[in-house]
């Protein structure tokens, strides 16, 4: 029985001032997603896909820092929902997160509204499904945060801004992969890269997908959004300035190919030149045996003549490798002068001079369990329960779910053995705390942290230890929400826990992320203050253990 309800914006509005959720004077912006499936063949080979509103890329949020976020989504599809707006901090509201630690999933035949605010932040971002394997479908599209008119942003006004959403794929359908996986093997290579849900070859038919006029400047909004492939995005005879990587202005670098891997953003403006005709986008694949490639027409209004068919050759083809991208990675800086969010420098925060109160050193693992392949950190390979470990904790049945902090600061020495259970650790609330990411395997790694931006100050080869902080960048490192680690390499970010709720660290490439290879971190006000987290919203859904619990008292200012 299909059970979608009417929501009106009036009694979204109700909701919100209920739940003390508005904000006087930020704005609202309202979105009727309708959640379906739809026949595409982003490779050539016809397959069912996740389409929003009848479209793959999805719609997207453009948004401006503060604005209040309604997104109304209703689940056409047979199986279980749950969206995530990646990198969109969802400040004392982990409620809206979109995993399956934090949320109740969306039924088929049913509807739910996100209520969020992206609070005091700017951006390139996406937002995916996070059930399943439905990021393998589709869904995917992207999100935007425009610097408020009063905050000058240190770039000129560009003509237009392009989304470019570019990631690998596979022919095999979200059903048949997980099928995959629940069977205890790999997914495999994937079959491809696309580009917005398209995949032209050099030489081959292909429309323009992006068209500029000669002499303007435009911005690339470039977002990996692929299942476990890092990719290299290049420009045929333009050279890229990169302004804003995920909410963090950069000083601004040209660069004439950028790594971008699964799960990160990066801004680019282009400036329109050359010759008035057709150029190519390119990507391709990084660190694989064997290199894919996709490209996007790029036009000049009014030129005439076709692309080049000699593109710029990629890293890999150059033979440089991880050196290389390692190097790139150094080169990237905050831009200490330039506004945030708010009216003041971005650079104002003074994170090296912090003490740290807490290091995490996260190693992953691969391996298996009862014959199955399985991934995790520091030993534990996440199973979610019935009941999102969140509801858990805030219905008082924790201890019917779930026990905190199975995983410790330290791995352990016996890396082959996984063990399976749910993987939440207590995090005290406004520690600054460093987490060091340690890769023992022969692949690369990328890792996302929801409801946190993070310094990324260090990465080098070999194993880490206390002594390598000496290489930190303790002034200027991007402040970000995403961090790769190379083979037998370590990476290290910092962060200050100020955001009171239940936030997923997790692998950004999928196949891991579904077989285990996250966490949670619980962050707990003591104060129960409505200044820190606020309460379970009146439209949230119940399930699992806590279906028919009644409310706990509500937090108060």
């Amino acid at each position: 029985m299909v059970r979608y309800s009417s929501v009106t914006a009036a009694t979204v509005l109700l909701w919100l001032c209920t739940a003390g959720l508005v904000f006087a004077e930020d704005p609202y912006i309202f979105m009727d997603w309708n959640v379906s499936y739809g026949n595409m063949a982003p490779l050539g080979v016809d397959q069912q896909v996740i389409l929003i509103n009848g479209l793959f890329p999805g719609p997207k949020i453009n948004c401006t820092s503060n604005n209040n976020l309604i997104v109304n989504i209703f689940n056409h599809i047979d199986e279980p929902l749950l969206f995530t707006f990646a990198g969109v901090q969802h400040r004392k509201n982990s409620w809206q997160d979109g995993t399956p630690g934090t949320m109740c999933p969306i039924m088929p035949g049913t509807n739910f509204t996100y209520k969020m605010q992206v609070k005091d932040q700017i951006g390139s971002y996406f937002y995916f499904p996070t059930t399943g394997m439905h990021r393998a479908a589709g869904g995917i599209g992207p999100l935007s945060v425009q610097s408020r008119e009063l905050i000058p942003v240190p770039f000129d006004k560009p003509a237009l801004e392009f989304d470019v959403l570019a990631g690998d794929w596979y022919n095999r359908g979200h059903k048949a992969l997980k099928t995959v996986l629940d069977s205890g093997r790999s997914v495999g290579k994937p079959d491809g890269i696309h580009i917005n849900g398209k995949s032209a070859k050099v030489g081959g038919p292909a429309e323009p997908m992006f068209t500029m006029e000669a002499g303007k400047t435009y911005r690339y909004r470039m977002c990996n959004v692929g299942m476990r492939t890092s990719l290299n995005f290049r420009f045929q005879e333009h050279s890229m300035k990169l302004v804003e990587i995920e909410g963090s202005h950069t000083v601004q670098n040209i660069y004439d190919n950028l790594d971008i891997h699964v799960g990160q953003c990066m801004s680019v403006l282009i400036t329109a030149d050359k010759t008035p005709k057709d150029y190519y986008l390119v990507v391709s694949s990084r660190f694989v045996s064997e290199i894919m490639t996709c490209v996007a027409l790029v036009r000049y209004a009014g030129g005439s003549g076709p692309p080049t068919a000699q593109i710029p050759p990629g890293p890999l083809e150059n033979k440089v490798g991880v050196g290389m991208s390692m190097n790139q990675f150094r080169s990237f800086r905050w831009n200490l002068t330039a506004s945030a969010a708010r009216p003041n420098p971005q650079g104002s925060y003074h994170y090296g001079g912090i003490n740290i109160t807490r290091t995490i050193k996260l190693v992953n693992s691969r391996g298996s369990v009862n014959g199955k392949l399985r991934f995790g950190l520091n030993g534990i390979s996440h199973v979610d329960r019935d009941t999102p470990v969140k509801l858990a904790e805030y219905f008082g049945k924790q201890a019917d779910v779930f026990k905190y902090n199975l995983l410790k600061d330290d791995p352990p020495k016996d890396e082959k053995t996984i063990v399976l259970d749910t993987n939440v650790v207590n995090a005290t609330y406004r520690n600054f705390v460093e987490i060091i990411f340690e890769n023992h395997e022969k692949t690369i790694q990328a890792y996302h942290l929801n409801g946190f931006s993070f310094f990324a100050v260090g990465m080098e080869n070999g194993i880490w230890s206390p002594d390598k902080r000496r290489s930190y960048n303790l002034i200027d490192a991007v402040s970000r929400h995403t961090i790769h680690v190379f083979p037998d390499a370590w990476s290290a970010v910092m962060t200050t826990l100020d955001n009171a709720g239940m936030w997923n660290l997790r692998s950004d490439m999928w196949e891991r992320f579904y077989l285990g290879q996250q966490m949670y971190f619980s962050v707990l006000s003591t104060e129960h203050s409505l200044k820190d987290e606020y309460n379970f919203p009146d439209n949230g859904l119940k399930c699992g253990v806590i279906k028919d619990s009644p409310l706990p008292p509500p937090y108060v200012i």
